[in-house]
């Protein structure tokens, strides 16, 4: 009689069971939405609400939209300084201007998939393109549940399976923050209380691509001073080199200490 042990370690292997360590993978195909917006920006707050609607309702069949509010700086010297911005945002969303073709960059800008750009409060071409990004061949990552110890989080990514080939590319952790919300006394949205949904409040390079083929890759990113890791999520996502398309993503809670 064939022990259940064995059974089990067979379906592992094929897919069927995850190991018990790794987080289970949603329903559809991953597909990274990037928003590029500010809290100093008066036409960026639909483009917030849009973000929300799809990260909460993931409305497009067979897709799982995985969200990122990423907040420029170039906001803040307008009478408000946006608490969430970064020039690392800045910079990244003006790496994207040549392969993209837009000149200037611009509020709000939504990404998606590192393929395509579009004006970040437009709902349908926002549908389109997720729609579209799905269509094209990704690597299934898979994450270890994370820990952390103070302000450090602690993870591991590795791919399903092995069979396809990896291509050249970077690997990227980013820490996010499920859910924020502002009283905004100057500037353009002076007197508004704006809501947010995973921002992105830390964003790290941790590793190349090829790098899966010779198993899980560890890493480790930091949150901001005094604050609480728990309940905040972990988004980790391949990219082809030279800030190019998204070829996979995975996402998961950061769970309380035990």
């Amino acid at each position: 009689m064939i022990s259940i042990r064995i059974v089990l370690a067979a379906l592992i292997l094929v897919g069927v069971i995850a190991p018990a360590n790794s987080q289970p993978v949603p329903a559809g195909t991953p597909v990274l939405v990037e928003l590029f917006t500010s809290e100093g920006c008066s036409s960026c707050p639909p483009a917030d609400k849009l973000l929300a609607m799809l990260q909460a309702q993931q409305p497009v069949p067979g897709v799982h939209i995985v969200a990122l509010e990423e907040h420029v700086d170039y906001w803040d010297r307008q009478g408000w300084r946006d608490r969430f911005s970064s020039s690392k945002f800045t910079q990244r969303q003006s790496f994207y201007a040549p392969r993209l073709n837009f000149e200037d960059s611009y509020t709000p800008q939504m990404i998606v998939d590192g393929e395509m750009q579009l004006l970040g409060s437009d709902s349908s071409r926002a549908s389109a393109a997720i729609s579209q990004a799905a269509r094209k061949e990704k690597i299934e990552l898979t994450l270890t549940r994370p820990v952390f110890s103070g302000q450090t989080i602690s993870g591991s990514v590795g791919v399903r399976s092995t069979a396809m080939r990896l291509p050249h590319g970077d690997l990227y952790a980013v820490l996010v923050q499920p859910s924020a919300s502002t009283e905004v006394k100057g500037g353009e949205n002076g007197g508004k209380q704006l809501n947010h949904v995973s921002v992105a409040r830390a964003f790290v390079k941790i590793g190349k691509i090829d790098d899966l083929a010779r198993g899980p890759v560890d890493f480790k990113i930091s949150a901001p001073a005094a604050m609480e890791p728990a309940g905040m999520r972990l988004v980790v996502f391949a990219q082809l080199p030279s800030q190019g398309a998204i070829r996979g993503v995975a996402e998961t809670e950061i769970p309380s200490a035990r």
